[in-house]
């Protein structure tokens, strides 16, 4: 079978981008292991997605057939130091309708799956899974687990920060384990949320609360590794009164409705996102911590920037040539670089530390939140990412 472009994984970073494509003259394959399962009730793995990903969303067709009842805008952000530090952030100061989106990855993987079973220029290949991977002058070759094969002028490797195509592509990666979990969960709540997300930078770990359509929050707790373990062995009223007593009993008593769940958080670095007939997108291309909240974006990003270097290039040019491929990778380096150093310092900042350290943090906190200007320069970054 030949195609001009083989998506392998679709997850929510290679669904996007093979329906971002449905406009162009390109033959595309999306390959899956496994059709998708969608939970009953609440996604325990919710994401903030940004306007700017939400437009995108929109103008590959998915996000205004998702379901609005399941969608929560954020309106405000309370972010608080472990020493007295605050930072605030509101939509109406800032002259948007909202500064986020809370939405969960089934409800976002749902839509977009439907969207490319009906996409006209896509074959979607599920399941399927590869065996081998070899790069030749004029095409790739795919051999999949059935025998199959695959001929694509370009591979792209959206099969997540494990990516079996960027190892098979020889493409080395740098991991750093920060040595934390990220521990998730919703619940309902007490007090109505009124649109807030909350974050406090605490002694053991970074917490947020993320609102949900009603009174229901998702939680997000990114835990030393002892700590979140912990988290992970409470009994449902011991963690809503750990979790609700954390937040300062902010919204009032918690209830539980989406059991704990946890996984490892860490830095990958990738030496280069493209090579000749490869590029790199999604969490096989980066992963960053997510307490600033941009790992699906800077994903949904990567897919539109890909996508538009695709659809735009002239017909005589090949979609796997390394010249066209670098113009997606100057595209994308800078957003992806800044994040990871960001985060990874706001990581280090907010370590347990006494003294200096932590007067210097929060009065970092305090002062920016007295700025005006460079609160609107954040949220206009964020906005935009």
């Amino acid at each position: 079978m030949d195609f001009d472009v083989v998506i392998v994984g679709g997850g929510l970073a290679g669904l996007s981008l093979a329906a971002a494509l449905r406009r162009s003259a390109l033959s595309v394959a999306l390959l899956e292991g496994n059709a998708p399962v969608f939970p009953e009730g609440w996604d325990s793995r919710v994401y903030a997605i940004s306007p700017a990903n939400a437009r995108f969303l929109d103008e590959v067709g998915a996000w205004g057939h998702m379901d609005a009842a399941r969608m929560e805008p954020v309106r405000t952000m309370e972010i608080r130091g472990d020493a007295g530090g605050r930072l605030d952030f509101t939509a109406y100061g800032s002259g948007v309708s909202e500064l986020a989106w809370i939405l969960e990855s089934s409800l976002m993987q749902r839509e977009l799956w439907e969207t490319v079973k009906r996409q006209g220029n896509l074959s979607l290949l599920c399941p399927a899974r590869p065996q081998t991977l070899a790069f030749g002058p004029d095409a790739a070759q795919l051999t999949l687990e059935d025998g199959r094969r695959l001929f694509a002028r370009l591979i792209v490797a959206a099969d997540g920060a494990e990516s079996w195509t960027r190892a098979a592509a020889g493409v080395d990666v740098r991991f750093d384990p920060y040595d934390q979990l990220g521990v998730v969960a919703n619940f309902a709540v007490e007090q109505p949320h009124r649109g807030t997300a909350f974050q406090w930078f605490r002694e053991d770990g970074v917490l947020a609360w993320l609102p949900l359509p009603g009174n229901r929050i998702s939680m997000v707790w990114s835990a030393p590794e002892d700590h979140g373990r912990a988290l992970l062995e409470l009994d449902p009223a011991a963690l809503c009164a750990r979790v609700a007593e954390a937040g300062g009993h902010r919204l009032g008593a918690l209830d539980l409705i989406t059991a704990q769940a946890g996984f490892p958080l860490r830095l990958m670095r990738a030496p280069r996102a493209v090579a000749p007939r490869l590029a790199l997108i999604g969490d096989a291309a980066h992963t960053i911590h997510p307490l600033s909240g941009h790992g699906i974006n800077l994903g949904f990003q990567d897919a539109k920037a890909l996508s538009g270097v695709l659809c735009n290039k002239p017909g005589h040019i090949d979609c796997g040539d390394l010249a066209l491929l670098r113009g997606y990778e100057r595209a994308r380096k800078e957003e992806v670089v800044t994040l990871q150093t960001v985060t990874d310092s706001l990581h280090d900042l907010f370590r347990p530390a006494t003294g200096s350290l932590v007067r210097m943090r929060n009065f970092g906190l305090n002062l920016t939140n007295t700025l005006p200007v460079v609160k609107d320069l954040l949220v206009r970054y964020a906005l935009t990412s």
